[in-house]
Protein backbone atom coordinates (compact mmCIF):
# COMPACT_ATOMS: atom_id res chain seq x y z
CA UNK A 1 0.00 0.00 0.00
CA UNK A 2 1.51 3.31 -1.15
CA UNK A 3 -0.12 5.31 1.64
CA UNK A 4 -3.04 5.12 4.06
CA UNK A 5 -5.53 7.19 2.07
CA UNK A 6 -9.06 5.75 1.81
CA UNK A 7 -11.68 6.58 -0.82
CA UNK A 8 -15.31 5.60 -1.18
CA UNK A 9 -16.52 6.52 -4.67
CA UNK A 10 -20.32 6.21 -5.16
CA UNK A 11 -20.40 3.08 -2.98
CA UNK A 12 -23.61 1.07 -2.64
CA UNK A 13 -23.73 -2.03 -0.43
CA UNK A 14 -26.20 -4.62 0.89
CA UNK A 15 -25.52 -7.93 2.62
CA UNK A 16 -27.72 -9.95 0.27
CA UNK A 17 -28.27 -9.45 -3.46
CA UNK A 18 -31.95 -10.22 -2.94
CA UNK A 19 -32.41 -7.66 -0.15
CA UNK A 20 -34.62 -4.75 -1.30
CA UNK A 21 -32.81 -2.27 1.00
CA UNK A 22 -29.31 -0.88 0.53
CA UNK A 23 -27.24 -0.78 3.75
CA UNK A 24 -25.03 1.95 2.24
CA UNK A 25 -26.29 4.30 -0.48
CA UNK A 26 -24.08 6.42 -2.76
CA UNK A 27 -21.35 7.02 -0.16
CA UNK A 28 -18.54 9.38 -1.23
CA UNK A 29 -15.68 9.93 1.22
CA UNK A 30 -12.02 10.90 0.79
CA UNK A 31 -9.78 10.33 3.81
CA UNK A 32 -6.25 11.71 3.25
CA UNK A 33 -3.31 9.64 4.46
CA UNK A 34 -2.60 10.31 8.14
CA UNK A 35 -5.97 11.96 8.83
CA UNK A 36 -8.37 11.08 11.64
CA UNK A 37 -12.01 10.66 10.62
CA UNK A 38 -14.88 9.94 12.98
CA UNK A 39 -17.92 7.96 11.83
CA UNK A 40 -21.02 8.56 13.93
CA UNK A 41 -24.63 7.44 13.64
CA UNK A 42 -27.35 5.43 15.32
CA UNK A 43 -27.63 1.64 15.44
CA UNK A 44 -28.17 0.31 11.92
CA UNK A 45 -26.89 3.47 10.21
CA UNK A 46 -24.17 1.53 8.34
CA UNK A 47 -21.07 2.46 10.37
CA UNK A 48 -19.62 -1.05 10.74
CA UNK A 49 -20.66 -2.00 7.19
CA UNK A 50 -18.63 0.96 5.91
CA UNK A 51 -15.57 -0.19 7.86
CA UNK A 52 -15.99 -3.80 6.66
CA UNK A 53 -15.53 -2.83 3.01
CA UNK A 54 -11.96 -1.55 3.57
CA UNK A 55 -10.30 -4.92 4.43
CA UNK A 56 -12.82 -6.66 2.08
CA UNK A 57 -14.75 -8.47 4.76
CA UNK A 58 -17.56 -7.67 2.32
CA UNK A 59 -17.59 -6.33 -1.25
CA UNK A 60 -19.48 -3.27 -2.48
CA UNK A 61 -22.06 -4.09 -5.16
CA UNK A 62 -21.61 -0.70 -6.83
CA UNK A 63 -18.90 1.95 -6.72
CA UNK A 64 -15.26 1.62 -5.70
CA UNK A 65 -13.46 1.43 -2.36
CA UNK A 66 -9.77 2.38 -2.74
CA UNK A 67 -6.78 2.28 -0.40
CA UNK A 68 -3.59 4.15 -1.29
CA UNK A 69 -5.18 5.24 -4.56
CA UNK A 70 -5.86 1.67 -5.77
CA UNK A 71 -9.16 -0.25 -5.66
CA UNK A 72 -9.12 -2.76 -2.80
CA UNK A 73 -9.93 -5.53 -5.29
CA UNK A 74 -6.49 -4.96 -6.91
CA UNK A 75 -4.63 -6.09 -3.78
CA UNK A 76 -4.16 -9.64 -2.61
CA UNK A 77 -6.30 -10.26 0.47
CA UNK A 78 -3.15 -10.93 2.54
CA UNK A 79 -1.44 -7.69 1.51
CA UNK A 80 -4.59 -5.62 2.04
CA UNK A 81 -5.27 -7.02 5.51
CA UNK A 82 -1.63 -6.56 6.54
CA UNK A 83 -2.15 -2.87 5.78
CA UNK A 84 -5.24 -2.50 7.97
CA UNK A 85 -5.45 -2.88 11.76
CA UNK A 86 -8.97 -3.27 13.15
CA UNK A 87 -9.91 -2.98 16.83
CA UNK A 88 -13.45 -4.11 17.59
CA UNK A 89 -15.62 -3.35 20.63
CA UNK A 90 -15.29 -6.97 21.73
CA UNK A 91 -11.84 -7.90 20.51
CA UNK A 92 -10.43 -11.37 20.99
CA UNK A 93 -7.46 -11.86 23.27
CA UNK A 94 -5.75 -15.22 23.03
CA UNK A 95 -4.77 -17.52 25.85
CA UNK A 96 -1.18 -16.88 26.88
CA UNK A 97 0.70 -13.80 28.02
CA UNK A 98 0.09 -10.13 27.23
CA UNK A 99 3.44 -10.14 25.38
CA UNK A 100 2.32 -13.02 23.13
CA UNK A 101 -0.90 -11.15 22.33
CA UNK A 102 0.98 -7.95 21.48
CA UNK A 103 3.50 -9.80 19.29
CA UNK A 104 0.59 -11.07 17.22
CA UNK A 105 0.43 -7.47 15.93
CA UNK A 106 4.12 -7.51 14.97
CA UNK A 107 6.14 -10.69 15.71
CA UNK A 108 9.40 -8.70 15.36
CA UNK A 109 8.54 -5.87 17.76
CA UNK A 110 11.20 -5.08 20.37
CA UNK A 111 10.57 -4.67 24.10
CA UNK A 112 10.74 -0.88 23.70
CA UNK A 113 8.27 -0.94 20.80
CA UNK A 114 5.81 -3.06 22.78
CA UNK A 115 5.95 -0.68 25.75
CA UNK A 116 5.59 2.33 23.40
CA UNK A 117 2.41 0.75 21.99
CA UNK A 118 1.16 0.09 25.54
CA UNK A 119 1.80 3.72 26.52
CA UNK A 120 -0.04 4.95 23.43
CA UNK A 121 -3.03 2.80 24.43
CA UNK A 122 -2.82 3.83 28.13
CA UNK A 123 -2.24 0.17 28.99
CA UNK A 124 1.11 0.83 30.70
CA UNK A 125 -0.49 2.16 33.89
CA UNK A 126 -2.08 -1.18 34.82
CA UNK A 127 0.63 -3.37 33.24
CA UNK A 128 3.30 -1.72 35.40
CA UNK A 129 1.29 -2.70 38.49
CA UNK A 130 1.18 -6.37 37.48
CA UNK A 131 4.03 -8.41 39.02
CA UNK A 132 4.83 -10.09 35.69
CA UNK A 133 4.24 -7.04 33.46
CA UNK A 134 4.06 -8.07 29.81
CA UNK A 135 4.55 -11.69 30.83
CA UNK A 136 1.29 -11.71 32.82
CA UNK A 137 -0.88 -14.66 31.82
CA UNK A 138 -4.23 -13.54 30.47
CA UNK A 139 -6.03 -16.83 31.04
CA UNK A 140 -8.58 -18.26 28.61
CA UNK A 141 -9.74 -15.39 26.38
CA UNK A 142 -8.41 -12.73 28.74
CA UNK A 143 -10.44 -13.61 31.86
CA UNK A 144 -7.75 -12.10 34.11
CA UNK A 145 -8.30 -8.51 32.87
CA UNK A 146 -11.31 -6.18 32.87
CA UNK A 147 -13.25 -5.10 29.77
CA UNK A 148 -11.50 -1.73 29.67
CA UNK A 149 -8.08 -3.37 30.09
CA UNK A 150 -8.91 -5.78 27.25
CA UNK A 151 -9.77 -2.86 25.00
CA UNK A 152 -6.50 -1.10 25.82
CA UNK A 153 -4.44 -4.25 25.17
CA UNK A 154 -6.28 -4.71 21.85
CA UNK A 155 -5.54 -1.09 20.86
CA UNK A 156 -1.87 -1.55 21.86
CA UNK A 157 -1.68 -4.70 19.72
CA UNK A 158 -3.12 -2.80 16.74
CA UNK A 159 -0.68 0.10 17.22
CA UNK A 160 2.25 -2.35 17.50
CA UNK A 161 1.31 -3.69 14.04
CA UNK A 162 2.24 -0.27 12.52
CA UNK A 163 -0.25 -0.67 9.68
CA UNK A 164 -0.92 2.43 7.54
CA UNK A 165 -4.65 2.23 8.38
CA UNK A 166 -6.07 1.86 11.89
CA UNK A 167 -9.81 1.31 12.35
CA UNK A 168 -11.35 1.57 15.82
CA UNK A 169 -14.91 0.23 15.83
CA UNK A 170 -16.50 1.37 19.11
CA UNK A 171 -13.31 0.14 20.76
CA UNK A 172 -13.12 2.71 23.58
CA UNK A 173 -16.70 2.11 24.80
CA UNK A 174 -15.55 0.47 28.06
CA UNK A 175 -13.14 3.29 28.92
CA UNK A 176 -13.76 6.40 30.98
CA UNK A 177 -13.63 9.71 29.10
CA UNK A 178 -10.27 10.73 30.56
CA UNK A 179 -8.56 7.54 29.29
CA UNK A 180 -10.38 7.82 25.97
CA UNK A 181 -9.12 11.41 25.63
CA UNK A 182 -5.51 10.35 26.39
CA UNK A 183 -5.69 7.62 23.73
CA UNK A 184 -7.08 10.12 21.20
CA UNK A 185 -4.13 12.44 21.86
CA UNK A 186 -1.59 9.68 21.23
CA UNK A 187 -3.46 8.48 18.13
CA UNK A 188 -3.31 12.01 16.71
CA UNK A 189 0.49 11.82 17.05
CA UNK A 190 0.60 8.82 14.68
CA UNK A 191 1.07 11.07 11.66
CA UNK A 192 1.78 8.24 9.20
CA UNK A 193 -1.33 6.29 10.21
CA UNK A 194 -4.82 6.98 8.89
CA UNK A 195 -7.31 6.65 11.75
CA UNK A 196 -10.98 5.80 11.24
CA UNK A 197 -12.93 5.96 14.51
CA UNK A 198 -16.44 4.49 14.55
CA UNK A 199 -18.40 5.35 17.68
CA UNK A 200 -21.70 6.08 19.39
CA UNK A 201 -20.16 8.57 21.83
CA UNK A 202 -19.30 12.04 20.57
CA UNK A 203 -16.36 12.10 23.01
CA UNK A 204 -14.68 9.43 20.85
CA UNK A 205 -14.79 11.48 17.63
CA UNK A 206 -14.95 15.17 18.60
CA UNK A 207 -11.20 15.72 17.97
CA UNK A 208 -11.25 14.16 14.48
CA UNK A 209 -10.20 16.14 11.39
CA UNK A 210 -13.63 15.36 9.94
CA UNK A 211 -16.74 13.75 11.39
CA UNK A 212 -19.21 11.94 9.14
CA UNK A 213 -22.72 11.37 10.47
CA UNK A 214 -24.49 8.42 8.84
CA UNK A 215 -28.24 7.92 8.81
CA UNK A 216 -29.94 5.01 7.05
CA UNK A 217 -26.77 4.27 5.08
CA UNK A 218 -26.30 7.78 3.73
CA UNK A 219 -24.09 10.69 4.75
CA UNK A 220 -26.47 13.05 6.56
CA UNK A 221 -23.87 15.54 7.85
CA UNK A 222 -20.13 16.04 7.70
CA UNK A 223 -17.67 18.56 9.12
CA UNK A 224 -15.59 19.29 12.21
CA UNK A 225 -17.05 19.12 15.72
CA UNK A 226 -17.59 22.89 15.85
CA UNK A 227 -19.02 23.06 12.32
CA UNK A 228 -21.52 20.31 13.05
CA UNK A 229 -22.58 21.87 16.36
CA UNK A 230 -23.18 25.17 14.52
CA UNK A 231 -25.52 23.40 12.05
CA UNK A 232 -27.82 22.42 14.92
CA UNK A 233 -28.77 19.23 13.08
CA UNK A 234 -28.46 15.52 13.90
CA UNK A 235 -24.97 15.82 15.37
CA UNK A 236 -26.06 18.69 17.60
CA UNK A 237 -29.11 16.68 18.75
CA UNK A 238 -26.89 13.70 19.60
CA UNK A 239 -24.47 15.97 21.44
CA UNK A 240 -27.22 17.55 23.52
CA UNK A 241 -28.74 14.13 24.28
CA UNK A 242 -25.35 12.94 25.59
CA UNK A 243 -24.14 16.10 27.34
CA UNK A 244 -26.99 18.62 27.53
CA UNK A 245 -27.87 17.87 31.15
CA UNK A 246 -24.25 18.55 32.19
CA UNK A 247 -24.12 21.80 30.25
CA UNK A 248 -27.44 23.29 31.26
CA UNK A 249 -28.64 23.04 27.69
CA UNK A 250 -25.73 24.90 26.07
CA UNK A 251 -23.21 23.36 23.67
CA UNK A 252 -19.51 23.67 24.46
Amino acid sequence: VKDGSIDFDHVFFKYSETSPEWVLKDVNIHIPSGATVGILGGTGSGKTSLMSLIPRLYEAQEGTVSVGGRPVADYTMEHLRESVSVVLQKNTLFSGTIRENLLWGDPNATEDQLWAACRAACADEFLERMPDGLDTDLGQGGVNVSGGQKQRISIARAIAKKAPILILDDSTSALDMETEHEIQKTLNELKDTTKMIIAHRISAVCHADEIIYLKDGEIAERGTHQELLAKRGLYYETYMAQYGTFLGGEAM
